[in-house]
């Protein structure tokens, strides 16, 4: 079994706030009502309860949890759903009132109907949802307990663990890993970067044009979440009242350049990610990254390349595949000067810089997901079972892998890029005031955002030869999540949340 996941499941297009407790449960949600429609006993369902154990019946509302659940009831999915119908949608539910069960069967429903049972924790995963359907009788129909695994990946009680994705199928690939050091070897083997391998990967099971596409999609997604951040004002929702900061940090930052001074690449980084996180807290469209918690750090990174670094050096007259790999060399669109090459047809400079800025884009991505689907198979992405480090730890790795990639790095540079930033984020709680993913969440990506990059620089001026290797700093993550106290682990129970006084 390999620990590879498709790009297009841990890099899936959904809602805020959170991946494990928003995008999840509403899958959860869906996947049921489908069921009961799969199965003949849609029309004989009266009523609908949903159970929220451990983390998400701890801080579930915070997190919007019995909203997604409904509208997922209802046959609303979350990379094709409006944000606006996923608000509120328990929330300022009426009492009485008819839901749509798969979007057809109307049934009565009351807010009652979700229980929130912090103290019960099942064995499956700390993230935990029972979902049961009743007849007019009261008499059960079907039952099933759902776990939210992080990133918006879902697992139903007594289905194989490796076999649970987000799309909820495991297709072979050609190159199967389990590990960084085979993943090392095979690219070795076969002469590939770890982005050609994890292309690869995707190729088998869809079309060079349908993984091309689909990868800008995912960028074309990211970058408007940003650009939406650094142009929205006022205050998120929940109790704390937080204050957008993205759109003044970037009026602030555009009159600088406007005065005539040097650009300042790296207050714009975490501009960058303050405009996702903000927007994710918002409940907005958002791209799990791999979690929705930690979703700024790879677009802003992405983009501190794609604006600063992507257009330095770019040449002419080289042909190259979708993904920038000059043909005949497994450089993917990079030479000896670590510049992204150009294709031979593109006069426009324009066009040019835009057509290199997108293979890069790809390369980036392949190469974070290719990282992080180690973390995934041999640790964790859930903050609920691994705390931050297990959310934004594996984030900032990924970025710094993907950033090193498109600078030219060698995939042992690439390897140590990720180590460093993960052993950096080992030990990191997962305490969010008011179960809402504002504080600390919101800075928390934009300080890891700069450490993926510092990570990257680190590496390039390396060998790629490094002390501790990056399956060590996966497994140590791994225990140190084991080891970590439940109070820290998405609750709300310990550090900051129990320590700041919410008003």
């Amino acid at each position: 079994m390999t620990a590879y996941v498709s790009a297009f499941d841990l890099f899936s297009i959904g809602v805020g706030p959170s991946s494990s407790h928003t995008v999840g449960p509403m899958r959860a949600g869906y996947d049921f009502a489908r069921r009961l429609t799969a199965s003949g006993r849609l029309e004989d369902t009266a009523r609908v309860t949903c159970a929220l154990y451990g983390s998400l019946g701890a801080t579930g509302l915070g997190h919007g949890t019995p909203d997604a659940v409904v509208a997922g009831l209802q046959g609303l999915a979350p990379e094709s759903c409006d944000p606006d119908d996923v608000r509120r949608a328990w929330s300022d539910w009426q009492d009485g009132a008819e839901l749509r069960l798969d979007g057809t069967h109307g049934i009565r429903f009351d807010r009652d109907d979700v229980t929130f049972e912090p103290r019960t924790r099942l064995p499956g995963h700390p993230n935990a949802m029972t979902l049961r359907a009743l007849d007019a009788d009261g008499a059960l129909l079907s039952e099933e307990t759902y776990y939210s695994i992080g990133g918006g990946f879902i697992r139903r009680d007594g289905e194989d663990a490796a076999l649970a994705d987000a799309s909820g199928s495991t297709p072979e690939t050609p190159f199967s890993y389990g590990d960084a050091a085979t993943l090392l070897e095979l690219c070795d083997e076969h002469g590939l970067t770890i982005a050609e391998l994890a292309r690869r990967n995707e190729t088998a099971v869809r079309s060079e044009e349908e993984v091309a596409a689909g990868l800008d999609a995912i960028w074309d997604a990211m970058a408007s979440c940003v650009e939406a951040g650094l142009h929205a004002e006022g205050t998120l929702p929940g109790i704390l009242k937080v204050k957008r900061r993205a759109s003044t940090i970037r009026a602030q930052l555009e009159a600088t350049e406007a005065e005539g001074h040097r650009e300042v690449p790296g207050e714009w980084l975490g501009a960058f990610a303050l405009a996702v996180n903000e927007e994710n807290a918002a409940g907005g469209r958002v791209v799990t990254a791999p979690t929705n918690g930690a979703a700024g750090i790879l677009p802003a990174v992405a983009m501190y390349w794609w604006r600063f670094l992507a257009d330095s050096g770019l040449g002419a007259g080289n042909a190259v595949t979708p993904y920038g790999e000059l043909v005949g060399s497994a450089l993917l669109g990079f030479g000896p000067e670590r510049s992204l090459v150009a294709v031979g047809a593109i006069d426009d400079p324009d066009e040019l810089a835009e057509a290199n800025r997108r293979r890069g884009i790809r390369r980036f991505l392949l190469t974070a997901t290719a990282l992080g689907s180690l973390f995934k198979a041999n640790a964790s992405i859930s903050g609920a079972e691994g705390g931050c480090q297990a959310e934004v730890g594996s984030a900032c790795a990924m970025a710094a892998g993907g950033l090193t990639a498109v600078m030219g790095g060698t995939n042992r540079q690439i390897e140590n890029a990720a180590e460093i930033a993960m052993e950096h984020h080992l030990g990191l709680t997962c305490d969010p005031i008011g179960g809402l993913v504002q504080i600390p969440c919101i800075e928390r990506n934009a300080i890891a955002a700069s450490t993926a990059v510092t990570a990257a620089r680190l590496a390039l001026r390396g060998d790629g030869t490094h002390y501790v290797s990056l399956d060590a700093v996966v497994e140590t993550m791994r225990q140190t999540g084991l080891d970590m106290s439940t109070k820290y682990k998405e609750t709300s129970e310990g550090g900051l949340a129990v320590n700041v006084i919410e008003c």
